[in-house]
C-alpha cells in the first residue's frame, strides 16, 4: 500500500491559471494541470492507493465555499474501489468562529485540517494559530501545516522550526504534521528544534532539494514511525518521489512505515 500524505488540486474551471499563477511565482513547473482527475490518473500510474488532499482557505470568507468543494472530491473519489482521494478541510485563523468551524468539518465528515502559514499570513505560534491547533486536536483532527520556506512566498517564513516547537510545547497537540520534513530547506534547524519532538514530518517536495546524509539522519533520529511519505502533487511527481524513497538505504520495515502504516494509522484506515 502506498498513502501519499500531502496533495493539491483545484476546481476544473480555475486549475489552469491557478497552475500557471503558482509556477511562475515559484520558478518551477507542475507535473499535472492540477485538477482532480490528473492527480487522480498519476494515482493509477503510480500505484498510490490513497491521496490526502490539502485545502487553503487564503480568506475567512472562502470556509464554505471550499470545503464544499473539498467534500465533493470526498464523495467522487473517496468511495472508489482503489486510487482513492481523502481531502481534509480548510480553516482560516482570522476565523470569527473558529471553534464553530473546525466542529462543522468534523461534521461533514473530514479527518484533518490543513493550515498554511504563510499564504495565510499568519505566524505558527500566533495564538490565531495556537487555539486552532489546540482544538482541532481536542476534537480528534489532523492537522497539517506548511513548514519552513514557501518557494513561491520566500521573503517571510511563517513556521520555523523554533516556532513549531513553541507550538508543541504550549499545545501539545495530537497528530500534527509539519510538512517539507518540519521546514523545507530549513533542515538544520529541524535537527536543532524538532527531531525527537511528538511531531510528524511528511516527505513532500524533499528529494533532490536535502543531502542523502541529511535525510538518513532525520529518518534515524527521528523515527520511521513519525514519518510520512507526501509528494506535495502537482508540484512533485508522486512515480518520481515514490522512486526516491524507494532508492534510499533503509530498512524495508522502514519504508512501510514511511509509505503507508504511519498514515494509515493516522487515517483510521483499517484495511491494509
Amino acid at each position: 500500500m502506498i498513502i501519499d500524505f500531502h496533495t493539491h488540486l483545484f476546481p476544473d474551471l480555475i486549475a489552469a491559471t491557478t497552475i500557471d499563477t503558482l509556477a511562475k511565482r515559484a520558478g518551477v513547473p507542475s507535473f499535472s494541470d492540477g485538477t482532480a482527475d490528473a492527480l487522480h490518473s498519476s494515482m493509477k500510474k503510480a500505484g498510490i492507493d490513497y491521496s490526502v488532499v490539502l485545502p487553503v482557505v487564503t480568506k475567512p470568507g472562502q470556509f464554505r465555499s471550499l470545503n464544499k468543494f473539498a467534500l465533493g472530491i470526498n464523495e467522487a473519489y473517496g468511495n472508489l474501489d482503489k486510487n482513492k482521494m481523502i481531502s481534509f478541510g480548510g480553516i482560516h485563523p482570522d476565523s470569527s468562529d473558529y471553534k464553530g468551524e473546525l466542529r462543522e468539518i468534523v461534521k461533514m465528515g473530514f479527518k484533518g485540517i490543513k493550515l498554511h502559514p504563510d499564504y495565510q499570513q499568519t505566524k505558527i505560534d500566533d495564538i490565531k494559530n495556537m487555539r486552532i491547533i489546540d482544538f482541532a486536536s481536542e476534537i480528534g483532527l489532523i492537522t497539517s501545516v506548511h513548514a519552513g520556506t514557501d518557494v513561491g512566498l520566500p521573503d517571510e517564513v511563517h513556521c520555523k522550526p523554533e516556532a513549531a516547537l513553541k507550538v508543541i510545547r504550549e499545545v501539545a497537540p495530537e497528530n500534527l504534521v509539519l510538512a517539507h520534513l518540519g521546514g523545507w530547506k530549513m533542515w538544520d534547524l529541524v535537527e536543532e528544534y524538532l527531531v525527537g519532538e511528538k511531531v510528524y514530518f511528511d516527505t513532500a517536495v524533499i528529494f533532490g532539494y536535502i543531502e542523502q546524509p541529511q535525510l538518513l539522519r532525520i529518518i534515524k533520529n527521528h523515527g520511521s514511525d513519525n514519518i510520512l511519505f507526501a509528494t506535495d502533487s502537482p508540484w512533485s511527481g508522486q512515480q518520481e518521489s515514490y522512486d526516491s524513497l524507494m532508492n534510499l538505504p533503509v530498512t524495508k520495515e522502514e519504508k512501510d512505515n514511511i509509505l503507508y502504516k504511519n498514515a494509515a494509522r493516522l487515517l483510521k484506515i483499517s484495511k491494509l
